[in-house]
């Protein structure tokens, strides 16, 4: 079925707002055999009349996000009642609910309030756990002289949208999307390869299995791998992918390479500690975000200054006397001083030189040292070059900390 999606709101074009609406609902709907077809996202205001009325032409479904507000300029209710020739009706229910919801947390409601809750004739109103404004599902009407594909009004904030479209707004898809011949998807993620490497193992090969679609997207540090088709086609592909690539495949649900370490740290009821220099707590911070990380992450130690490294770490003066802050002696020192402070099984350290700061000949700007102590197992140390942007400096250096440790979980 051809599917559209409208994305409502001034905000996004201006990059205030980062538009993540797409990326959900594609995710969303894959399942019931449905892509989305295009794209469309409009200021507030007129342009919303012209998207949603060129798209009605074509789709069958469309979902419209944002503009459900009580602003003047939270249009979309009204601007899609207009096209379709239908009356907004004041709906006593959905005002009750935002008078509700606003006397919980003692807002105030302005005259504009009530504007919510209109309602055009004929729709569902799709409830708002978690906001005032009611998503509406206004049903496929292709008799009548405004021919209209089944539309989908949604709340513009996505901890709105989110909810409310798994609750309701997929079931009502799972009723009027037809049955479908089981396609399915895998992601496959990948570190320590390039794309082109990536491709290079496994490509040729993986054309050469029929019925399935393939298509890459590298990321800092990593390559997405999907392939798309039925569970036969994804089994042989697997197969090849896990002959050709081996323990470079960290993941094939599209888990993330922290989620990957915290699995492994859990299974083997092992712990972790990490001292970061260059990294400024990224590394902390992304095994962390990981649900159930409690378990296994004890401590991070975000030791930027020299002072910090000796006072909180143990590391010898020395040693960044002799060797610099930026050198294998002190990552080493680092590792081994998290890993002995918190008593923990491993200890991670990154210390590096990100841009634009001030390098030399022998460690130019891009350089880090990555340490891991392993109790029982001594220290390794890796040294790496990322010339990049500080942000991604971060990320590269938190990649390549995070796949060091992986590795030495799977020897």
């Amino acid at each position: 079925m051809q599917t559209i999606v409208i994305n409502t709101g001034t905000e996004l074009l201006l990059g205030d707002v980062l538009n993540s609406h797409l990326a959900f609902i594609a995710r969303e709907i894959f399942p019931l055999g449905l892509r989305i077809d295009r794209q469309i996202t409009v200021p507030d205001g007129p342009a919303i009349r012209t998207a949603l009325a060129e798209s009605m032409a074509e789709a069958e479904i469309i979902f419209v996000t944002g503009g459900l507000g009580p602003t003047t300029d939270d249009i979309t209710r009204e601007i899609t009642a207009e096209l379709l020739g239908l009356e907004l009706r004041h709906d006593a229910a959905v005002m009750r609910a935002i008078s509700a919801r606003a006397a919980r947390r003692g807002f105030r409601l302005t005259d504009r309030t009530a504007r919510q809750a209109d309602v055009p004739r004929g729709a569902t109103v799709l409830p708002n756990e978690n906001g005032s404004a009611p998503g509406l599902y206004l049903a496929a009407n292709p008799a009548s002289q405004k021919k209209s594909p089944h539309l989908f009004l949604l709340p513009g904030p996505p901890r709105e949208l989110q909810p409310m479209f798994r609750s309701f707004v997929l079931p009502i898809l799972r009723e009027i999307v037809p049955q479908v011949s089981a396609v399915n998807r895998r992601t496959y993620r990948i570190a320590g390869m390039g794309e082109s490497l990536v491709e290079e193992a496994i490509g040729e090969r993986l054309l050469g299995v029929s019925g399935i679609e393939l298509g890459y997207c590298a990321r800092p540090g990593e390559v997405d791998l999907r392939i798309i088709g039925e569970q036969p086609a994804l089994d042989q592909a697997g197969a090849i992918i896990a002959a050709r690539l081996g323990p470079a495949v960290f993941s094939s649900d599209g888990a993330s390479l922290e989620e990957a370490v915290v699995t492994l740290l859990t299974a083997r009821k092992q712990t972790l500690a990490v001292a970061e220099s260059c990294t400024g707590g990224f590394l902390a911070h992304r095994i962390t975000n990981v649900p159930g990380s409690s378990a296994v992450f004890l401590a991070g130690y975000v030791t930027y200054s020299n002072e910090a490294k000796m006072k909180m770490l143990g590391v010898d003066s020395r040693l960044t006397s002799e060797h610099g802050a930026v050198s294998e002696e002190v990552a080493r020192a680092m590792a081994e001083g998290a890993r002995r402070e918190a008593s923990a099984t491993f200890g991670l350290a990154t210390t590096g030189i990100a841009a634009p700061g001030n390098g030399t000949t022998d460690k130019p700007v891009g350089t880090v040292f990555v340490a891991l102590a392993a109790d029982g197992a001594g220290t390794t140390v890796r040294k790496f070059y990322f010339p990049d942007d500080r942000p991604t400096f971060k990320e590269l250096a938190t990649q390549n900390a995070l796949e060091m440790l992986r590795r030495s979980l799977l020897a």
